[in-house]
């Protein structure tokens, strides 16, 4: 059993109904519950729940110190290729959108790597499009082999694996995973993707669960908000990390939640999602899942983000280029999207210390992680 079987206990219809008729006095119930079921969670994310926002935030913000403490991990983007045999409407990366591609060679990688590394930061997202040039895995294993030395995590966020290719991931020395579903609902999914590998649906659903089998350190979800009717969207996200918290203990489950930026292709939001909405998925996801981390990307402008640190997010980038080459060659190849919060990572970390928080830069050593596979 997978999560593509445990979604299908919750068929969208009912879900969308149940949001409808939920009302003010479900919504308290779930927010006195000590801990969530599913069932709360559902009524935190109703349009009802709107109405309770402040009370959602004390508690969402009460419930992270408790965990999490003071402080806001810091990490940042390494785009390795924006090559891609996917026709996803959405991605600036889109095989049909006629612009310059680029995969970064090991020296290029390590250019920008040290580049990264020389910020301070110590935490490191990988990401790529999903070509040929990938299939055996052995670009990317080979890549990460050659920034270990200088980053004690490395996360990435790729095309999906079978378990054999998580397994050489870990291997290779990656512990973090982040892995959108884009949209949970099968059919607007067939529709953005009308080509490429990307087009199995359940093939991508079942990849965090062969992640967790792998023995990944880290594993993150996340729903492409702008695509699916938000609240489904919203409610099949912190269900999928709430599955995989229970299932996988020893993997540390995290949510983000990425909105449609402006790319390549001009595809515009479907179901646009507002700020309120985008608060009320963090707060009603902290409740649901106190220990999981929440990130949060330059997606958002720098004043939204200042005003979410507080309600749950444990996790933000900074000095993010989103094309590949971009900190050695600034401009020189196109961007999968572009980013609104534009800070650089010093900036950020004293924005971070300005309000309370510590600004961490390395989660673990990487003698934890080899101590631990001993």
């Amino acid at each position: 059993m997978s999560f593509a079987d445990e979604i299908l206990k919750y068929p969208a219809e009912q879900i969308h109904e149940q949001m409808a008729n939920t009302r003010g006095l479900r919504v308290e119930q779930a927010l006195d519950a000590e801990r969530l079921t599913p069932q709360d969670y559902l009524a935190l994310l109703s349009p009802a729940a709107l109405d309770y926002l402040e009370p959602m935030a004390q508690r969402a913000h009460q419930v992270t110190r408790q965990r999490f403490g003071n402080i806001i991990q810091l990490y940042t983007p390494l785009y390795l290729s924006n090559e891609c045999s996917n026709g996803c409407k959405y991605c600036g990366f889109n095989a049909s959108n006629k612009i310059p591609r680029a995969t970064l060679t090991f020296d290029q990688i390590e250019k920008e790597a040290q580049i990264i590394h020389d910020y301070g930061f110590r935490a490191i997202l990988l990401l790529t499009g999903e070509h040929s040039k990938m299939d055996d895995n052995s670009y990317l294993a080979q890549a990460v082999e050659r920034i270990k030395p200088l980053f004690s995590s490395i996360s990435i966020e790729v095309y999906p694996m079978d378990t054999d290719g998580y397994q050489k991931m870990v291997a290779a020395g990656v512990d973090g995973l982040t892995l959108y579903q884009e949209t949970y609902a099968p059919v607007l999914y067939e529709q953005l993707h009308p080509y490429g590998k990307k087009r199995d649906y359940r093939y991508r659903l079942e990849a965090p669960d062969r992640a967790g089998e792998a023995g990944l350190r880290r594993i993150g979800v996340g729903a492409l908000l702008g695509l699916g009717p938000f609240e489904s969207e919203a409610f099949y996200t912190g269900l999928h990390a709430y599955y995989l918290a229970h299932r996988y203990w020893r993997s540390h489950v995290s949510i983000s939640f990425p909105r449609i930026r402006p790319a390549d292709g001009g595809f515009a939001p479907i179901n646009p999602v507002n700020d309120k909405q985008l608060v009320q998925a963090v707060c009603a996801s902290r409740l649901l899942i106190p220990d999981a981390a929440l990130f949060l990307s330059t997606r958002e402008s720098s004043q939204f983000r200042d005003s979410l640190m507080p309600l749950g997010i444990t996790h933000m980038s900074a000095g993010s280029c989103t094309a590949p080459g971009g900190h050695a060659d600034e401009g020189k190849n196109k961007e999968q999207f572009v980013i609104d919060d534009d800070r650089s990572p010093e900036q950020m970390s004293e924005v971070i210390r300005a309000k309370g928080y510590e600004a961490v830069w390395k989660d673990w050593d990487t003698a934890f992680l080899n101590a631990s596979s001993m």
